[in-house]
């Protein structure tokens, strides 16, 4: 009974991680190199990771300065965010790339808001998915009929601990959207 516990605990763990993975890379207005850790630059043929191929810094709140180890991939870093889903306009100056992070306005706020809540919808419903699993699992193990109860309710415990700190990740994203 333990090692299923242990099992729907981890499970429920790693879907909260993906769900603040996935929320890092949501644009809020500030800038953050997570913004692009879903960026792939074209270098020499095979499709690399852009923090590999480059290092990001943010030397002000709204300034993204992307400087390459190889100048040569100045142009696929650019065609890279160009084409990515950021809405981002990246200034080459022929040593490093300049992305300025301009304000949002607030409906692009509310459609962040709106995109998080569906992420975070499914980061819940992954749980419950996960609950469900485990809870067949102890119906169709040799565990007598208490045993089986008491299991259930630990996994129901420890659904509604993760389902609580889900939605808490949510309104805290909501909140750093919506700030000015």
């Amino acid at each position: 009974m333990d090692t299923v516990k242990k099992s729907a605990e981890d499970r429920m763990r790693k879907t909260v991680k993906a769900l603040k993975e996935e929320f890092n890379t949501i644009r809020t207005g500030r800038a953050s190199a997570s913004l692009f850790d879903k960026i792939n630059v074209e270098y020499y043929g095979t499709p690399t990771p852009l923090n590999q191929v480059a290092n990001i810094s943010i030397p002000e709140a709204r300034l993204i300065v992307i400087q390459p180890f190889d100048k040569n991939a100045l142009g696929y870093i650019e065609k890279a965010i160009q084409t990515s889903e950021l809405s981002l306009n990246p200034n080459n100056d022929g040593k490093v790339i300049r992305i300025n992070i301009p304000p949002l306005t607030e409906e692009r706020r509310k459609d962040l808001v709106k995109q998080s809540k569906n992420v975070g919808e499914h980061s819940r419903v992954s749980v419950r998915n996960i609950r469900r699993d485990v809870n067949d699992l102890i119906k169709k193990g040799d565990f007598t009929e208490d045993e089986q109860k008491k299991g259930m309710d630990e996994v129901q415990k420890l659904t509604d601990q993760y389902i609580k700190e889900i939605g808490t990740i949510i309104d805290d994203k909501e909140k750093e959207i919506m700030e000015i």
